[in-house]
């Protein structure tokens, strides 16, 4: 008989207390070495709320994912870059982490090489990671798992002080999600650095975005559970120097982000994007535009509303605009392209019929262009390139700060 009964003398009572810690549990310690995947996952499946599943420092070799269903769980481990838990063996191309519970938080480990996406959450609420790192470390390759950090249809989300490197979509993504804090994390040679898509009330505050394809994106897509994406704040980050290739496996939808994207809004609503230093994207400091592909999705709106830039520390950008056209709209204006492009729209077809609404795209202190396309889908050759006039109506008011519940895993730590 194998000696996996070893988690039963490892598990420990321990006492938790100070804000945003789980109830006393045990700890139950997976240590690296022979048969780590198998003993890890049965410590994932024997916890209890209240527990804490502990990684020891050290490298792990898994071959299969890892998977946690159980609420009110903490996994662990000695800090980043101490534990490493190695997916460059892994078998399938599922998540390094599953997570389908509540009250979850993921702390102090590094995630390497999955096929899949790096940790993955689904149908949580009140899930927060912290101090992480998840990396790709054979470069940008659009082999790479698509998601680092990857929160989907999930509540009170917290990801703070996390680090990723190399995900094939977005390196940090939340997706179809309410109430959602990202801050003071680093982003570098992803297609997409931060990612907000099809989510409700977002802070993305205090990250370094820097080496990506494109920065930060907000999105809205069409055809998916939850739609209507409002009510974001990109405020105080350094969106600098985006100029990786895009690798994105064709077909995807960021797989048509131009290189040098600092800050991009798609076909999303009240989103407020202040106080950041974005510098050095070769193509925008700040693209705002509808979705152009065709849809049939009821209720679905491809126009950006009520979007307003302030208040932002702009270097050097939109002097190598690789978007068709780009180059040939810069020459119109100069040479190079003013901080703000809009592309215009503010018709598109649904249901057979065009329908036209106000779209109100502020960008308050620095210039901006319309490339006047008029309707969703419009091609880039179509353009009429002039200064953005300002809306008639004025800016909304910005989103009220996000709040995460007072028993928030990790909060205040």
């Amino acid at each position: 008989m194998r000696v996996m009964t070893g988690l039963a003398v490892l598990a420990a009572l321990v006492t938790a207390g100070g804000a945003g810690a789980a109830p006393a549990g045990r700890v139950l310690l997976v240590a690296p070495g022979p048969h780590a995947g198998e003993r890890a996952q049965e410590a994932l499946i024997d916890a209890k709320p209240g527990d804490t599943v502990r990684f020891a420092a050290g490298t792990f070799a898994f071959t299969t994912g890892l998977s946690l269903d159980v609420p009110g769980v903490t996994v662990e481990g000695a800090g980043a870059g101490r534990t490493i838990l190695d997916f460059s063996g892994q078998e399938g191309a599922g998540e390094g982490l599953m997570i389908t519970s509540s009250r979850v938080l993921v702390r102090n480990l590094t995630v390497r090489d999955t096929r899949g996406d790096g940790i993955k959450s689904k149908g949580s609420d009140r899930v927060s990671f912290q101090d992480l790192e998840v990396e790709w470390t054979g470069g940008p390759k659009p082999t790479n798992g698509a998601y680092g950090v990857y929160p989907v249809s999930s509540t009170n989300v917290l990801i703070e002080r996390v680090t990723v490197r190399g995900a094939s979509d977005a390196g940090i993504y939340v997706g179809q999600s309410r109430n959602i804090i990202v801050r003071d994390s680093l982003a570098e040679y992803n297609v997409a650095g931060i990612e907000i898509e099809n989510s409700m009330h977002a802070d993305v505050s205090g990250n370094t975005v820097r080496n990506n394809t494109g920065g930060i994106l907000v999105f809205d897509l069409p055809n998916l559970p939850q739609m209507g994406g409002h009510s974001t704040r990109v405020f105080g980050n350094r969106v600098i120097d985006n100029d990786t290739p895009n690798f994105a496996p064709p077909g995807n939808i960021v797989a048509s982000v131009p290189v040098g994207t600092g800050i991009m809004v798609m076909a999303n609503r009240n989103v407020h994007v202040f106080g950041n230093t974005v510098s050095g994207n070769a193509s925008a400091a700040f693209l705002v535009i509808a979705y152009a592909q065709p849809f049939d999705s009821p209720g679905y709106n491809p126009l950006p509303r009520d979007v307003v830039v302030r208040g932002n520390t702009v270097g050097r950008n939109g002097f190598a605009p690789a978007f068709p056209g780009g180059q040939e709209i810069a020459a119109a204006v100069g040479g190079t392209l003013p901080p703000g492009l809009w592309d215009g729209v503010d018709r598109f077809t649904t249901g057979g019929r065009e329908q036209q609404e106000p779209v109100h795209v502020h960008f308050l202190d620095v210039p901006a262009l319309s490339l006047n396309l008029g309707v969703a889908g419009a091609p880039p050759e179509k353009a009429t390139p002039a200064p953005k006039p300002a809306p008639a109506a004025p800016p909304p008011p910005e989103p009220a700060p996000v709040v995460l519940p007072a028993d928030q895993p990790g909060l205040g730590r």
